[in-house]
């Protein structure tokens, strides 16, 4: 029997917190949320009958589906410093850990207004174009494209 069938599955917790850290960890809080908020909005809708399934349906599925969350790519840098050790001692990730705590426990008001996607403010890619935005908080454009 191999080994890797002995191993848990992700903690949701412990993903959303590294997501959350490593999608705006270096932002405001309200970044910090509205990415917490995507991440429950998809959950919610991948859980409803017909819903967006690619998505994944645990929280762990959905901050590490494939081309979702770019901290996750095996080349994005964010992803090498989310497996620093030092990273549990970052002020960042502690504010990560509350806000994806309160987000797990429901009692994260979502700010972006059903959100499904967001980018920096400073790009705009090709998905955004003709695309009307629900919020904008730290930095980061909310959209609700699916649901």
């Amino acid at each position: 029997m191999s080994a890797a069938l002995h191993l848990a599955p992700p903690r949701a917790a412990g993903v959303l917190e590294l997501t959350l850290w490593g999608e705006a960890g270096h932002r405001p809080v309200r970044a910090i949320e509205g990415v917490a908020a995507v991440v429950m909005n998809r959950r919610r809708l991948a859980l409803a009958p017909g819903g967006p399934r690619h998505l994944g349906q645990g929280v762990a599925e959905i901050c590490r589906a494939p081309f979702q969350f770019a901290c996750w790519h095996p080349q994005s840098p964010r992803r090498a410093a989310m497996q620093a050790p030092e990273l549990a001692q970052d002020p960042a990730f502690a504010i990560c850990r509350r806000i994806a705590a309160r987000a797990l426990a429901g009692a994260l008001p979502d700010a972006t207004r059903g959100a499904t996607h967001y980018h920096a403010s400073d790009a705009l890619p090709r998905w955004a174009i003709g695309q009307v935005p629900t919020a904008e908080a730290g930095g980061l454009v909310f959209y609700r494209l699916l649901g």
